[in-house]
């Protein structure tokens, strides 16, 4: 090499196809000459014994011991006979230092033709430079991958976040805290897990393709067809009366922790495919399910984070419990100034509706309405945690009905930031009562409410083998590793988010 300017990532975003084309055009040019000087540009298995950020933070030990790394070239700059390199691996980045006397002439002559974003190996003695930056001096290295395509610039990164969204692997190297954010996503996932099971849940898996769509209400699945069957099938909306199916058959505490599908709008907080934790404990009630909510937030930052307060876009929350609780009639008196607990019939809560602006569906009753005012006033209030119980049962057809009002659930939401993180309730265990809850909601979907829950003969049979009382909950994984990794769109924790074609 010569000279001595430092060869910066080259710009992609931005520039023309032709300047693009030339510089893939020389990256392949380089291709060639590599296989005429017989090295393998794309190459086998490396011995790599140790990690940047492990040779940085255990100096004195690694100190004048050889070790093998391996990964990404990210910067270069030579001084005729010598050159520095920044090699970049999964936890962070180190300055390699080569010479031509040490490597002989036909390694620099390869070296000659490395591009920036080549993977390369290294093996060599761990030292300190003069200027106090420590490194590794290469004894020799090896072309591992060679990459054709020229990298987003140096310093800017990627622009253009849908890129990031859509080549999430440059997104990945480009950006460290990237990847130390999914690695996080990763740790919080085995925290749940560990806290269930530590309470003694065990984790199971359900079928993901459903004959009914079931298990929510309010959402609008994805529908498949099986040919050898010759039937529609749904993707899951929830795990939900699976899971119940197995408390059923003796199974006393379930969960499964994996992903769902709703065919519904993508927002900040919204993705197709999502991620949710449903619990079922036999013998437990709702308010059991509110606490055990609480333990999986507030455990888990704990866990990862080493604290209960978090800060979220700059506002400091704190998962401390027990949690702030409400009837959703209270919090539609304290934050809208109306007392629904006076309504007693559709006409009032219509014409309530009216003088508010409350936009509601014309099959919607009581229940719906006081919901429409719940989601119009209340949520963007709740933002540190808060507990709201007394939902209407026409919104809640498999939660079971409150002894001294049977017009409303056990069942609670717990928001946090405005934002519903968990849902659950004493589950209905009547077979007879969620038939007709069931046949309700079929009644709904008759009248244009295509979100409403199909009526479930199978779930009705499991139920009228007995289901003991039982408590359940899910609560939204995305949303609570967005809090506590401070993200404000689900994209950033979503490996490969949905996105429109280009």
């Amino acid at each position: 090499m010569s000279g001595n300017t430092e060869v910066e990532i080259i710009q992609e975003e931005g520039q023309s196809q032709e300047e693009l084309n030339e510089q893939m055009r020389v990256r392949r040019e380089k291709l060639a000459k590599l296989r005429q000087l017989g090295v393998q540009p794309f190459g086998h298995e490396y011995p790599v014994d140790i990690h940047s950020t492990e040779i940085i933070e255990g100096f004195e030990k690694y100190e004048g011991k050889t070790v093998h790394i391996a990964g990404r070239m990210m910067a270069m700059r030579g001084h005729g006979k010598t050159a520095f390199i920044n090699v970049a691996d999964e936890l962070g980045r180190i300055q390699v230092y080569l010479r031509k006397d040490v490597l002989g002439e036909a390694a620099f002559e390869i070296f000659d033709l490395l591009d920036i974003g080549d993977i390369i190996g290294v093996e060599g003695e761990v030292f300190r430079t003069q200027k106090g930056e420590i490194s590794v001096r290469a004894e020799s290295f090896m072309l591992l991958s060679k990459s054709l395509r020229p990298f987003p610039e140096k310093w800017h990164g990627l622009k253009d976040v849908e890129t990031k969204y859509r080549q999430r692997y440059l997104d990945l190297i480009m950006h460290q805290e990237v990847k130390d954010r999914f690695k996080l996503r990763s740790r919080i996932l085995s925290a749940i897990r560990n806290i269930l099971e530590e309470d003694g849940y065990l984790e199971v898996e359900t079928p993901t393709l459903h004959p009914i769509a079931g298990g929510a209400a309010a959402a609008r699945p994805f529908v498949t067809h099986h040919n050898a069957l010759d039937m529609s099938l749904y993707m899951r909306i929830a795990p939900e009366l699976y899971l119940k199916r197995l408390v059923v058959g003796g199974l006393e505490r379930v969960y499964e922790l994996g992903k769902n599908f709703r065919n519904e709008g993508i927002s900040i907080k919204h993705n197709p495919e999502f991620t949710t934790v449903e619990m079922y404990r036999a013998y437990a009630n709702y308010e059991d399910m509110i606490e055990l909510t609480e333990a999986v937030v507030s455990g888990t930052a704990q866990r990862v984070l080493g604290t209960q307060k978090i800060v979220y876009e700059g506002t400091e929350i704190d998962l401390t419990t027990p949690w702030r609780r409400m009837t959703m009639e209270e919090a539609v008196l304290e934050y809208g100034k109306v007392e629904f607990s006076k309504v007693t019939t559709i006409e009032e809560a219509r014409k309530l509706a009216k003088e508010k602006n409350v936009t509601i569906e014309k099959h919607w009753g009581i229940g719906g309405i006081l919901n429409a005012f719940f989601e119009e006033f209340c949520e963007a209030h709740l933002i540190q945690p808060t507990v709201i119980i007394g939902h209407p049962k026409e919104i809640s057809p498999l939660a079971k009905s409150n002894e001294e009002n049977p017009e409303r659930t056990d069942r609670f939401e717990a928001f946090i930031y405005g934002r519903e993180i968990a849902n659950g309730f004493s589950e209905l265990n009547d077979p007879i009562d969620q038939k007709e809850r069931f046949q309700a909601q079929c009644d709904q979907r008759d009248s244009g409410d295509d979100e409403a829950h199909m009526m479930d003969e199978d779930f009705v049979t499991a139920l009228e083998f007995g289901l003991p009382p039982t408590g359940g909950l899910g609560i939204g994984i995305d949303r609570l590793i967005m809090f506590l990794t401070d993200a404000s769109s689900i994209r950033d924790i979503l490996f490969f988010p949905h996105m429109r074609h280009k």
